[in-house]
């Protein structure tokens, strides 16, 4: 509960980040995966723009022996391309593709009051609840230490 306010000032400095750049816009987006057609770059400069920062913060993660706000750091350890990472990269850019939203820009776009990011959050949510319905017995991925 305690990094619930850092989370939401980053959640909010995102969706302002989205909303600025237009990629709440699921034409823009369709536009940008349309390599054939009228292609439109804004969201490779957007991409781009994002690598810089999370370049750094990498950098200065290296030298930190635990986050600012949390007791550990939450880094994937496996580098393995496994069957359920291809599909779910797949279906993600698929869905993508389709409808031109992926969560973040689906989460900011819900403020603008059209339908098409609250349906597209609803399925979302209802995707993630029958993934842990289906998954609740696995043990979850060990999380990074180091």
């Amino acid at each position: 509960m305690r990094n619930l306010f850092p989370g939401l000032i980053v959640g909010v400095i995102f969706g302002a980040g989205l909303a600025l750049s237009d990629m709440i816009n699921p034409a823009r987006v369709k536009a940008f995966l349309d390599v054939a057609g009228d292609w439109d770059p804004t969201l490779a400069f957007v991409m781009g723009a994002a690598l810089l920062p999370s370049a750094i913060a990498y950098l200065i993660r290296h030298r930190m022996t635990r986050p600012l706000l949390g007791d550990r750091f939450s880094i994937p350890e496996s580098r393995t391309l496994d069957r359920q990472l291809l599909l779910g990269a797949g279906m993600f850019g698929i869905g993508w593709g389709l409808v031109g939203f992926c969560p973040g820009p689906a989460v900011a776009g819900l403020v603008l009051g059209a339908w098409q990011p609250w349906l597209f959050v609803a399925a979302m949510l209802a995707g993630m609840t029958l993934h842990h319905l289906f998954t609740a017995t696995r043990a979850p991925a060990p999380a990074y230490e180091g």
